[in-house]
């Protein structure tokens, strides 16, 4: 027979310590985003430069990336390499974790929007005199930017999810470690459970709604 008595009023007064998590688990996506940005512009760039060695390496970093498990890649960055006496934080082993995925299938979408760039716009741009680079740099990241930018937008949400599994490297400080702990001390499971989903569903809407705002502020014709 069901006798389980809801107690909201618990649940909720822990509400400040929960979002104060929210904010650690968009610090933590925020950063993995940005730095796997940058990583994966610079794998496009090692997997078109012709180079078999650096190639070897995008294609590595990549098919490792998107075909294992992100606890996979979030553990051997915390256990992992601990073989090895290198030791991280549970926060620098999400972070890490998080990054190396970003990075892989950014790459992947970066890679499949250049090919959509006609290659015409690099020949345009270098018979007005500029340098590879910076043809690079003006004309083609800006498109292909553009063109990733909602894959882009999937991803962050992506790892806004994927730091929930920093629990189990002993991350107690985003929103999923904070209602974890919060749950061993309440016994308020559904009710802090169903409140950290209201919150995760909330930060996705967020980033959504953002990223459609942007899109049609800067990417209008």
């Amino acid at each position: 027979m069901f006798s389980y008595t809801f107690q909201w009023n618990q649940a909720l007064a822990r509400l400040p310590q929960m979002l104060e998590g929210a904010l650690v688990t968009m610090q933590v996506a925020i950063m993995s985003m940005v730095l796997g940005i940058l990583i994966a512009i610079i794998l496009t760039g090692f997997r078109l430069s012709g180079n078999k060695f650096l190639n070897a390496v995008a294609v590595t970093w990549i098919e490792i990336a998107r075909n294992t498990p992100a606890l996979f890649q979030i553990y051997m960055a915390h256990f992992g390499v601990a073989s090895f006496g290198i030791h991280f934080s549970p926060f620098m082993s999400l972070l890490i974790g998080i990054t190396f995925n970003n990075a892989g299938y950014l790459s992947e979408n970066f890679r499949g929007a250049l090919k959509a760039i006609p290659e015409t716009q690099t020949r345009s741009a270098r018979s007005l005199g500029m340098p590879p680079i910076m043809a690079f740099r003006t004309v083609v990241l800006p498109q292909m930017l553009r063109i990733s930018f909602l894959p882009m937008t999937n991803q962050m949400v992506w790892a806004v999810l994927m730091t929930s599994l920093g629990v189990t490297v002993s991350m107690n400080a985003d929103l999923y470690g904070v209602t974890q702990d919060l749950n061993a001390l309440t016994f308020r499971t559904f009710e802090l459970f169903a409140i950290a989903g209201v919150i995760f569903y909330i930060i996705v809407k967020v980033i959504n709604l953002g990223a459609r705002l942007i899109a049609a502020r800067l990417f209008r014709y």
